[in-house]
């Protein structure tokens, strides 16, 4: 496990930007797992302006992301496909066939779980998986009590999610109480994992994760276990 502190979040977006860019300079092939959220906006906005300066090449990557709510297509502004869109590939050259996101409106959800498991074996696997954390120690939606062994699978989101998410929907009630995510399995297989994190109201549960029992209440702490981490941090 490799831990780098951050200065502040700009400095902490540039940092796992770092990591990323150097993964596709050096494999242009790179099979990409990316994560939404709050924190890794600074990071896409990094490595688009790094793009733009002509520094980086997407033109062959591929990417995978973790996780999409149920019931939202990719048109809706709170879906997943429309914030990797409008929050990374529309601001560079990866092409948008070579991009994937679960499909939260597939008639048969059990069907398309194993058709995106599929999808990331037939790649051949995820060469750098790109993560944040909840505070309740969550990656991707998979909750507290999660079984470590699953792989992409329907997850009900808990109360504390569903609350965390309030702000982008409005409203409580207008957060999807289901979706689709990359199970523990999934993400482990990875080759190499970035887990980023930013705020105070994270060191708590980051001291949990990466120096407390491995235990599937904190399913972040399975990482530990990981060969190839990098956590990106800054608590300020």
């Amino acid at each position: 496990m490799r831990i780098i502190e951050a200065k502040d979040y700009a400095d902490l977006s540039r940092k796992a930007a770092n990591v990323i860019s150097a993964q596709v300079i050096l494999e242009p092939h790179s099979v990409l797992g990316l994560a939404t959220g709050s924190t890794p906006i600074g990071t896409y906005k990094q490595l688009i302006d790094w793009y733009n300066k002509g520094d980086i090449d997407f033109s062959k990557a591929r990417s995978v992301n973790l996780d999409e709510y149920i019931g939202l297509d990719g048109t809706n502004d709170q879906s997943y496909r429309y914030f990797m869109d409008n929050n990374f590939f529309n601001g560079i050259n990866i092409k948008k066939e070579n991009t994937y996101v679960p499909n939260g409106m597939a008639e048969d959800l059990e069907a398309e779980c194993a058709r995106y498991d599929e999808l990331i074996s037939s790649l051949g696997g995820i060469d750098l998986q790109l993560l944040g954390i909840g505070h309740d120690g969550h990656i991707g939606f998979n909750e507290p009590g999660a079984a470590f062994e699953k792989t992409t699978h329907i997850v009900e989101l808990e109360e504390t999610t569903i609350k965390a998410n309030a702000r982008f929907f409005g409203s409580e009630e207008a957060v999807p109480k289901k979706a689709i995510t990359m199970g523990i399995k999934s993400i482990m297989r990875a080759k190499r994992l970035l887990l980023i994190a930013n705020g105070p109201d994270k060191r708590d549960i980051m001291e949990k994760a990466l120096h407390g029992p491995v235990t599937p209440m904190v399913p972040a702490s399975i990482l530990q276990f990981h060969p190839n981490l990098t956590v990106v941090y800054c608590f300020e």
